[in-house]
């Protein structure tokens, strides 16, 4: 086992949180913020720990030293995969880190929707487009609700079978409230560019709730800015009118003020921002990071809150999720600083 990486560096993005004094007994180690990190930062370096706002591609990483590139996170759209394979860089995402997270987010929202629009979600159809690491755990929680429940993901049906899935079209037609989690895919048989689109739209049952905490370019900003706006008069109120919660933005930071405007529940891109997810995500990339270069290196320290190690099998906490919706609705300009110095939010009530 090597002890010591010597003559080499790693770099982090200084956001992601638990990893301070991690790897300096191994390497050096620079921090930068993760929209920083450039190439003159990366020559000596072997390594690159980051999230999504380090465009890792041939302009960041040619003629640098990396060998390998662990993003704490479970996207990794932000990542050249083909051309890192191409020129032998190895790297690695965090899928499922912060699941409890989202999920619980997702709680939180389909709550607030039953409260502002006076329905019982025991009466109400969910559809789940997407059943991986979080629809899996959004579904369990539907059903304990008493909501019926219909599932979409045609990797999964092509791998499984149809029984347990339902086609686009049918889903969107039946459900009343509809949650969104799937990655960015750009292109291919399951492309998900711009899914949320005119056609999509046009088949939501009127009145339905569509909420996104997947990717921001899953959504057509311009098709939903047609279909939601007051000032599109050639289309019905029916159209118009279904409710839409987003945590994931086009073009982030920089969101559109008018799409702002139209949603019922808006969020910076913290569904998954439970201390849970983060440390999930960091103790990932720790981990491959030592099997990667053969580090002797000590797991984690195990997650703590007043004194007491925590478990993640008891009942999610409550969580608050109009207070980011007011935090970004006052001031939209800094959702990147809202995002970076997020608050403490824990997913789990019970201890052990």
């Amino acid at each position: 086992m090597i002890t010591f990486m010597r003559d080499m560096k790693i770099v982090i993005d200084d956001k992601i949180p638990f990893i301070r004094g991690v790897f300096e007994p191994f390497a050096e180690v620079l921090y930068l913020p993760g929209g920083k990190i450039g190439k003159e930062h990366l020559r000596s370096a072997g390594c690159l720990l980051t999230r999504t706002r380090t465009r890792c591609n041939r302009d960041l990483l040619e003629g640098t030293g990396v060998k390998f590139i662990g993003t704490a996170t479970i996207g990794f759209d932000h990542i050249d995969v083909d051309w890192c394979h191409e020129n032998g860089i190895t790297w690695t995402n965090a899928p499922g880190c912060n699941s409890g997270g989202v999920a619980q987010y997702i709680t939180a929202a389909l709550h607030e929707s039953a409260r502002k629009h006076r329905f019982e979600l025991k009466d109400k159809t969910l559809g789940i487009i997407g059943v991986g690491h979080v629809g899996e755990k959004v579904e369990k929680i539907a059903r304990e609700l008493g909501m019926q429940v219909i599932l979409n993901d045609p990797p999964r049906e092509r791998a499984e079978g149809s029984a347990n899935f339902t086609n686009l079209p049918v889903l969107l037609q039946q459900s009343d409230i509809i949650t969104v989690h799937v990655p960015l895919n750009k292109e291919g048989t399951d492309k998900t560019l711009h899914m949320i689109g005119s056609e999509f739209l046009e088949q939501l049952k009127p009145g339905s709730v569509l909420i996104n905490a997947s990717r921001g370019d899953v959504l057509d900003e311009d098709a939903v800015l047609k279909y939601k706006s007051p000032v599109t008069r050639h289309l019905s109120l029916v159209t118009r009118n279904f409710s839409l919660i987003l945590d994931v933005w086009p073009h982030e930071p920089d969101i559109n003020r008018e799409l702002l405007d139209l949603t019922d529940i808006a969020t910076p891109h913290i569904a998954g921002y439970s201390v849970e997810g983060k440390y999930n995500a960091t103790k990932k990339m720790v981990e491959s990071v030592s099997d990667f270069f053969h580090l002797d290196m000590p797991p984690l320290a195990p997650l703590t809150k007043d004194g007491m190690v925590m478990t993640q099998n008891g009942p999610l906490a409550p969580y608050d999720i109009m207070e980011d919706d007011r935090r970004l609705r006052e001031s939209p300009e800094t959702f990147e600083q809202q995002r970076n110095n997020y608050p403490q939010r824990w997913e789990y009530s019970s201890r052990g």
